[in-house]
């Protein structure tokens, strides 16, 4: 029952029905299938179960400034302060329900994927052919497919007619894969492993029968799966820099309160006086509005993506976006249209090019800069008429938006018949088909009989060797027939497919009326050649200036595709996309040589190339991680299963909202809606906007964090009463936060956003220059609230007018700061007093809601505020002012003796 496990695409189907002990013909029996069914287990993906949600509540209050806050909360409950208690642990409670609410932990991805692999499928058991649940399928079961058919496990593959299956979400080849049974290579890459059927790809012509070799998490498809469970979900640039910023602060502040605890004591204080003191101290230190600010301020960036047609699904990636510097992108529909578009023409000799792009029939056919007349080019015309007739498919508009029904290829020829005036209708009129001679991978063409007039005429459409077999005369450009020059048209033909363009051939042949019918053997000889068509999915015109942008930003652009090693560096250098190149032509490195090169070696080469062709999902995810290891901050686009695990383990996983499977969503943190690479671009742009804004906001915040703190130093070492209760406290570091603070979300991005270089992933978040400004302000906000707190109580003041006084100094300091930090760099003439409109709400707010704090006997209640004279709100205006000259002074004085940008 154990079999050894095979690269089974090595295997002949006799060898493999032998080591699974099963029958081609038979099946296995009902007995067998039990058994196996208990042995192997139901074909399915295996799911894990994620964090319960009261795990995931809880998992909210783990981090170290919670803990002192929780600490600080039991201190004051023991002390008999209940209202400060309630105060500071409701402060607790509102930042882990916001953490809580915003939070998208769980991901669906493996949820989706088991779904995908559930189906039904015909097998043949015990002699009889049946439909079965996928899910009851087993190793050694004999399984046939045909059209439209979902792959419903992995299997070796012993009968094929015709069949091509498209395996886009699996190995990212942009076109289906013809199936054949010849053997292959054991280090085969997956999209090459032509004889096999892989679970989740579906059939989109002819029909096949396998032999089942793997099912459930041993598919393909099953361990994509585990590599999306152990794919590392890494901590953001700005969660570091915080998490290690709170670390640093959670020892400073305990070590502080010890130090107080201890001073106050032994100078003959109470220990519950002792106990306030320090509490204090730690409730001032810690910037309790910083969680619940910066999670809104994401939350808004959210919003303002989405109208740049990005949904984010997971808060950090806003902030990500903004320190991204490599951005690898799948190459079809993200950076091309997606739509096949024929480019360039070879008819009568004559080189012709076709402008346009997509399926819609707009563009010129063109001959030396100049457009053609058909009626006198007959070759040309009886060439694009040819690529009308032998089709199946056909190109649809809704408004300015053109699909394909059929193959893509089909559709490309039709447009450009269109685009030189040739109707699909018409020639339906003028040349109804008769017959056809179907595609067949073994003959690698399609034939079509037509009446037309007094005779039939037969069009061969297919590869250029199998079309050029058949053929003995040529047409010239005039309509003449003359002796075909087989290695010039191949060498034409080479000439395109340099150029990474999809080559097909045509010809045709003139019957008598009375052909009714034709066969392979009407067009295996005697055919004249018409010409050739070369066509590829062309890049999108806003993809090229979105690259271009963004290598100018400083952000290193990669392709990663299933396609074809010369297509994907054709559309990359089109692209403009930089990298390692020879001759002065880009290089594509393929899956194959990847395989061949170790995990320390990666790191150069993930850095050095950046074109990779025809590589596997394992190799993806290896290209990821190789780029992180050099400390990038990788952004991932991906529209396939197979993409799954690379989009899990990049910093941010970008998934097409078009294309995108169930499986990529989920596995994403951020959804494009229109699968274009220019709206990447954009999203980058809105995330270093709102990262500039996160900056201002913490550079603006911790001043007051630090001014508190500072000011409870001085009341110990000036042996005074406390300038501000805990509670009070609170109330400043919450209401500003979200008043005043939260503003500066609606800040404009800065002119140049995306002419500098993307901030190292280990830049602190304060710079030198930010370290001293905060010092500065900081200072300037103690020295206002404690000198004016003393001369409240100076003059006769009580100590609750005093610490309102105090209270209302930070609030107002506070807000005057806010337009210094508007602008971390420019004074606010430059950037426009009111360019952000928000901060006048903002300050008109917080204004009257500190009125409330000092006039409300609730608030007096619960805050130990008083009212306060006009006098005293005439000094704290002329502290606010005199800050606001100072910093403003501070920055030009930097501006003008300082030529770096770092800030």
């Amino acid at each position: 029952m154990n079999y050894k496990q095979h690269h089974w695409h090595t295997c002949t189907a006799d060898q493999v029905a032998e080591n699974l002990d099963t029958n081609i013909h038979q099946g296995l029996s009902a007995k067998e299938v039990s058994e196996r069914l208990d042995h192997y287990g139901e074909n399915r993906i295996t799911t894990k179960k994620g964090q319960s949600s009261i795990v995931r509540f809880l998992l909210q209050f783990h981090q170290p400034l919670i803990y002192i806050l929780l600490g600080a909360t039991i201190v004051t409950l023991l002390l008999g302060e209940y209202p400060d208690a309630a105060v500071i642990f409701a402060v607790v409670l509102i930042n882990s329900t916001i953490g809580y609410i915003q939070e998208t932990k769980a991901l669906k991805a493996i949820d989706a994927l088991s779904k995908s692999m559930s189906t039904i499928a015909t097998v043949i058991r015990d002699s009889r052919q049946a439909v079965v649940n996928s899910v009851n399928l087993v190793p050694g079961d004999i399984v046939s497919v045909q059209p439209g058919d979902k792959i419903p496990a992995d299997m070796r593959l012993f009968s094929v007619k015709n069949l091509q299956v498209d395996e886009s979400a699996l190995t990212g080849e942009s076109v289906a894969t013809e199936k054949k049974l010849d053997l292959v290579e054991a280090d085969t890459l997956l999209g090459d492993r032509n004889n096999m059927g892989f679970a989740t790809t579906v059939v989109t012509y002819g029909t096949g029968k396998g032999i089942v070799v793997s099912t459930g998490d041993r598919t393909e498809v099953g361990k994509i799966n585990q590599s999306i469970s152990s794919a590392e979900e890494l901590d953001t640039p700005l969660t570091l820099k915080i998490k290690k910023f709170s670390h640093t602060l959670l020892w400073l502040i305990l070590s502080l309160a010890l130090f107080i605890l201890a001073l106050a004591y032994f100078r003959g204080e109470s220990l519950a006086d002792a106990f306030m003191v320090a509490v204090a101290l730690m409730v001032g230190a810690i910037p309790e509005g910083l969680p619940a600010a910066v999670t809104i301020m994401l939350a808004i960036g959210v919003a303002q993506m989405a109208k740049r047609r990005a949904i984010i699904r997971k808060l950090v990636a806003v902030e990500t976006l903004g320190s991204t510097n490599v951005i690898c992108s799948d190459k079809t529909g993200t950076l091309t249209e997606n739509q096949m578009t024929v480019q360039k023409i070879l008819a009568g000799g004559e080189h012709f090019d076709v402008t346009g792009i997509g399926y819609k029939p707009e563009g010129k056919v063109i001959y030396e800069g100049e457009e053609v007349v058909l009626t006198q080019r007959p070759a040309l015309r009886q060439l694009l008429r040819a690529g009308v007739l032998c089709n199946n498919s056909r190109i649809v508009g809704e408004g300015e938006r053109w699909t394909a029904e059929g193959d893509p290829t089909e559709a490309a020829l039709i447009s450009a018949a269109e685009k030189a005036g040739i109707a699909d209708h018409y020639t339906d009129q003028y040349y109804p088909r008769i017959d056809e001679v179907p595609f067949q991978s073994e003959y690698q063409y399609m034939a079509s009989l037509h009446q037309h007039e007094q005779q039939a005429v037969v069009f061969l459409k297919g590869s250029v060797e199998a079309v050029l077999r058949s053929c003995d005369f040529m047409m010239t450009k005039t309509g003449a027939m003359v002796a075909i020059d087989l290695s010039d048209v191949q060498k034409r033909g080479e000439q395109f497919a340099a150029e990474g363009l999809r080559v097909l051939a045509f010809a045709f042949k003139n019957f008598d009326s009375s052909k009714t019918d034709v066969e392979h053997k009407d067009v295996a000889e005697g055919m004249i050649f018409i010409g050739l068509q070369g066509m590829i999915d062309p890049p999108r015109k806003e993809a090229i200036d979105a690259v271009a942008l963004c290598q100018q930003a400083g952000i290193q652009v990669k392709m990663i595709t299933g396609d074809h090693a010369l297509t994907a560096a054709t559309i990359a250098d089109q692209l403009g996309i930089r990298g390692k190149t020879e001759n002065g032509k880009l290089l594509a490195l393929t899956g194959l040589e990847l395989q061949k090169v170790s995990d320390e070696e990666l790191k150069r080469i993930a850095d050095e190339f950046s074109v990779f062709a025809r590589v596997s999902p394992d190799q993806k995810l290896r290209l990821v991680k190789a780029l992180q290891a050099t400390g990038k901050v990788v952004a991932m686009t991906g529209d396939g299963v197979n993409d799954g695990p690379a989009l899990k383990q990049a910093n941010i996983g970008i998934a097409m909202g078009i294309t995108g499977t169930e499986v990529a969503k989920d596995a994403s943190d951020m959804v494009l809606t229109d699968d274009n690479f220019a709206s990447i671009e954009a999203a980058v742009e809105e995330g270093r906007g709102v990262l500039d804004n996160l900056t201002k906001f913490i550079v603006w915040t911790l001043p007051t964090n630090l001014g508190e703190a500072l000011v409870i130093l001085a009341s110990i070492a000036f042996a005074t009463q406390l300038p501000l209760a805990p509670v009070q406290i609170l109330w400043i570091n919450m209401t500003t936060a979200v008043l005043l603070g939260l503003m500066l979300t609606f800040e404009p991005k800065e002119l140049g956003i995306m002419d500098r270089p993307p901030i190292p992933s280990d830049k602190p978040i304060l710079t030198f220059p930010l370290i001293m400004r905060t010092l500065l302000v900081g200072t300037l906000i103690m020295l206002s609230a404690f000198i004016l707190f003393r001369y409240e109580l100076s003059k006769g003041a009580s100590l609750e007018e005093s610490q309102t006084v105090a209270t209302t100094v930070f609030i107002v300091l506070e807000g005057f700061y806010l337009f210094n930090c508007r602008s971390l760099r420019s004074s606010v003439r430059q950037i426009g007093w009111f360019s952000n409109k928000w901060v006048y709400y903002g300050a008109f707010a917080m204004f009257a809601l500190q009125l409330v704090f000092i006039h409300a006997p609730v608030m007096n209640a619960l805050f130990h505020s008083v009212p306060i004279d006009l006098n005293s709100w005439i000094r704290i205006l002329i502290a606010g002012i005199g800050l606001f000259v100072i910093v403003s002074l501070e920055k030009t004085i930097r501006r003008k003796f300082t030529v770096s940008e770092e800030f």
